[in-house]
């Protein structure tokens, strides 16, 4: 981390100007003029700074399905934030033009946490959603951002890979309402090839958000060849059932070519269908398929009998049945944030 805006971000190294970030796993050690693997980090006169505090590359309004969240705050809008940078490597990202670049490449503008909140409450969004590059690699104007915008009544929500060491983590869900983790791959291999990460810090992640109470939604990118076998899918849905319980919602995602994985096909809705079919029989008891434009698999239904609690058309709630986060049938409580 950054010595701004962080509790203990950095350490000098072997006594010389090279300092150790211990924001991320990777554990970046950067020399004098230096920048870490996340591209923000520069070592200047043996301090670290993050330089696109304060400098965010995008800002829009969007509906919080587009997340995507389910059981939070259904049908409200987030003021859509993001800065340049990345500590993963996707080769599928969709964001690279963001994630994947200098952050002096991209065209940016100033804008203070204190004018971000602002911004939140003058545009009326309930939430800042802080996303589209990772909010851990912008991670100090996030975390300010969150502490000034939670006294006024704003939600802060995450939408990371949760690529992070345990101690940020606490500190930033301190101030975070929810958290969107987009899983990758239940392989510790292929997250190395694929993403330049591990698999045990992101399970380390989620078990965390979960053990504090703050929201959690799983999205999980089926790639066809890499992750889209029926033992990888029940392994994983398995893990979840047995680390994180039955009501996380997890939502599986169509792939489609793109960046750097061009060369494969895009994912059959069939194993998307089977996916969802297999986490049912594990357990899991909210299960979404995204990316495919058709059937009722982005509905909300009552795990008890079944009533048809919120439908939605893409982005848009077009009905919300729920009565104060109960099924108005038979009077199950369905976790999530619903007010």
């Amino acid at each position: 981390m950054s010595s701004r805006g962080a509790d203990t971000s950095v350490r000098p190294y072997k006594d010389s100007v090279m300092v150790q970030c211990e924001l991320c796993p990777k554990g970046c050690v950067i020399e004098e003029g230096g920048r870490g693997n996340c591209r923000v980090r520069v070592n200047i006169d043996g301090k670290l700074r993050a330089v696109t505090y304060g400098r965010p590359c995008s800002i829009h309004i969007d509906p919080i399905e587009k997340k995507p969240f389910f059981h939070f705050l259904p049908g409200t809008n987030a003021l859509s934030v993001a800065c340049a940078g990345c500590n993963l490597h996707c080769k599928n990202c969709q964001n690279w033009e963001i994630s994947q670049s200098l952050p002096e490449d991209i065209e940016a503008y100033r804008v203070s946490p204190q004018e971000l909140a602002a911004m939140a409450l003058k545009e009326k969004t309930p939430s800042i959603a802080y996303t589209y590059g990772d909010p851990i690699a912008f991670y100090e104007y996030t975390l300010d951002t969150s502490r000034l915008s939670q006294p006024q009544g704003t939600h802060n929500v995450l939408v990371t890979s949760g690529y992070i060491r345990p101690e940020p983590m606490r500190t930033m869900l301190k101030t975070v309402d929810a958290v969107k983790l987009d899983f990758k791959f239940f392989d510790d291999a292929l997250y190395r090839q694929i993403c330049d990460a591990a698999l045990e810090p992101v399970l380390a992640t989620m078990r965390l958000v979960k053990d504090s109470g703050v929201w959690l939604e799983i999205v999980h990118l089926l790639i066809p060849t890499l992750n889209d076998s029926p033992a990888q899918v029940k392994a994983f849905c398995g893990w979840i059932a047995d680390n994180l319980g039955s009501d996380v919602p997890l939502h599986f995602s169509r792939f489609y070519p793109h960046y750097l994985l061009k060369n494969l096909p895009e994912t059959p809705a069939e194993t998307l269908l089977a996916a969802r079919a297999i986490a049912i029989k594990a357990g899991l008891h909210y299960v979404y398929v995204g990316n495919i434009y058709s059937g009722d698999w982005e509905n909300t239904y009552c795990p008890q009998d079944k009533t048809l609690l919120i439908k939605r058309t893409g982005y848009l709630v077009a009905e919300n049945h729920l009565k104060d986060g109960k099924c108005p049938s038979c009077g199950q409580a369905i976790p999530g944030v619903w007010k």
